[in-house]
């Protein structure tokens, strides 16, 4: 299998919100690698993701969202050493990003060579970061070893991002390749904030307090 098959159902992987099986983790990376788009919890509601690489994901995102060029993808890193890779840190930057991950928050940053130019805002040349605080999420991304290109599940017509498993394979059945179920996640997406200019500037408030950068 590579990419996404037409007509086919979204595969149900049920994991443990504390101790993620192993096998069932393995089998969610193998379907990640093989350039799948699943739909996983975070710390802070549901998100869309697939691989970095992967082109027709990202297509299939743009598509289930209608979403613009100009719309902010996020990287979702394991770490700070990993984040670290992808966007360019100065030490004011690293110690306001650093107080606060792993938590609810997406940083927008300048992008470095590692991330292909489709996922950059295309004028300012940043991409979305962010470190969650969530067990399955940072099981998933240990596996995988690399970032998940991720994005909220909020679809063009709903208020709210979703936040039930099963619901989530109802709706999107036929869009998405699988569908994580790890019990309650979180109901709030993240408090965005572009660490690009001079200041901080807080663009959406969310689940993170967003005190420490006004």
């Amino acid at each position: 299998m590579t990419g996404h098959r037409v007509g086919a159902v979204a595969r149900y992987y049920d994991l443990h919100p504390d101790n993620p099986q192993p096998r069932t983790l393995r089998q969610v990376v193998d379907l990640i690698r093989d350039d799948g788009l699943i739909a996983y919890p975070t710390d802070s509601c549901y998100a869309f993701g697939c691989r970095i690489g992967n082109r027709s994901g990202l297509d299939r995102i743009r598509e289930i969202r209608r979403l613009d060029d100009r719309h902010h993808f996020t990287l979702v890193c394991r770490d700070f050493a990993q984040l670290g890779q992808f966007v360019k840190v100065s030490n004011s930057v690293f110690r306001l990003v650093k107080a606060v991950i792993p938590g609810s928050y997406t940083f927008i940053l300048p992008a470095t060579h590692e991330v292909p130019r489709r996922l950059q805002e295309p004028r300012k040349r940043t991409v979305g970061v962010r470190v969650p605080r969530h067990t399955v999420t940072q099981a998933l991304l240990a596996e995988l070893g690399e970032p998940l290109l991720s994005s909220t599940l909020l679809l063009p017509d709903d208020e709210e991002p979703m936040t039930q498993g099963w619901e989530i394979k109802e709706r999107l059945d036929h869009l998405v390749d699988a569908v994580i179920d790890a019990g309650e996640c979180g109901l709030e997406p993240t408090t965005v904030v572009d660490l690009s200019g001079p200041e901080p500037e807080i663009l959406r408030r969310g689940a993170g307090d967003p005190a420490r950068f006004e």
